[in-house]
């Protein structure tokens, strides 16, 4: 077998004993987030993040901002500083103004026109580096995230530029939403194997056809054929050759983020049919050693889209807070509810906790 993409760290800048998968401390949920106009989708993703109880736990302990030497934006601040504030919070609802400054905007005409006018000089003088959003227009809670967890694991290699690849993924954010991806490639000519090895923060799944999420798992990893142009060269064989590929989850994250792919490939159209979703997952069949111990998350947040295109509508959440109680989360909103409706919703994102 020939293996790439797995070379051990050579150093573990946030050692894992430090993380804690239970909420340390438990309180009434949080404040809600106003809508500067389009920006739902920054909501729920900001949500999602506070209620995920091993991030909070270190963001609530400010282990980040006590020894960080970065000069200007730093995400990881940011987030500290968003945190403590929703959960500590008296105010039924919060404007994540530092979030929102800090958005990297191609156009400001909207701006220098007059929206937003409390915004507007924070707006025009931010440092703009998170990612490609406009606070004025629609943008995706999927792609928000990842811009968003891309930032902060920035923050955290901050004045850590000479680690190699796999020490930069022992971050506090791969510690806890990082997993490993194996990629095992069969020759049909020869048999024989090359397995491949990525890390990964979250896991795009096709739903097309699909009733269920373990469905769509078990399609994620279920052997596909490969030939015509996507051909692949044998080590063996000396020559392009039609293969198997087979793609298994290696090593489990912490958090397990799933983004229910609702844009059809072909049409663009949305794709709303009902895809269920268990409170408790194990996701031990999925892994390259189905045969081992079972692996079981629980369901914390769920990220809902409505509208008939996925260029629109609107965004909002449900999230299990510290006490155990769930609730659904319109911007402003902060309304108790039942693992029943959770369950019963048309969800975009879900996220797992071990």
């Amino acid at each position: 077998v020939i293996v790439k993409g797995m070379t051990p760290p050579q150093k573990n800048p946030f050692p894992p004993e430090k993380i804690f998968l239970d909420w340390r401390q438990k309180r009434r949920p949080g404040a809600g987030l106003y809508n500067f106009g389009s920006t739902c989708y920054l909501n729920v993703v900001l949500q999602c993040l506070t209620y995920t109880p091993p991030l909070a736990n270190y963001l609530l302990s400010r282990q980040h901002s006590r020894f960080c030497r970065q000069e200007g934006f730093c995400m990881m601040c940011i987030m500290e500083a968003h945190v403590r504030k929703v959960l500590y919070s008296s105010a039924i609802a919060i404007r994540p103004r530092a979030v929102i400054r800090d958005l990297k905007c191609k156009q400001l005409q909207v701006l220098q026109q007059g929206f937003f006018p409390p915004l507007r000089e924070e707006l025009l003088t931010s440092f703009l580096v998170i990612g490609e959003f406009k606070p004025d227009k629609p943008g995706d809670a999927y792609e928000f995230l990842r811009c968003t967890l891309n930032a902060m694991q920035k923050a955290c290699l901050s004045g850590s530029s000479n680690l190699d690849i796999s020490s930069q993924e022992t971050t506090i954010i791969y510690q806890i939403f990082g997993g490993i991806l194996r990629s095992r490639v069969t020759c049909l000519s020869c048999k024989a194997i090359s397995d491949f090895y990525k890390a990964f923060l979250d896991v795009l799944l096709r739903i097309k056809g699909a009733s269920s999420l373990t469905t769509a798992l078990k399609d994620f990893v279920t052997p596909k054929e490969m030939g015509g142009r996507k051909r692949f060269k044998c080590s063996k064989c000396q020559k392009k050759v039609a293969v198997s590929k087979m793609v298994t989850v290696h090593h489990a994250p912490r958090v397990l983020t799933v983004c229910l792919g609702r844009a059809d490939d072909r049409s663009r159209r949305k794709l709303s049919q009902v895809v269920e979703y268990p409170e408790y997952l194990n996701l031990r069949p999925y892994m390259s050693d189905p045969a081992g111990e079972p692996l079981f998350y629980s369901l914390y947040a769920v990220v809902v889209h409505v509208g008939h295109t996925c260029l629109g509508g609107h965004f909002f959440c449900y999230t299990k807070v510290s006490n155990g109680q769930w609730y659904k989360m319109n911007d402003v909103s902060v309304d108790s509810c039942g693992i029943h409706t959770v369950l019963e919703q048309q969800a975009y994102l879900l996220f797992y906790v071990r």
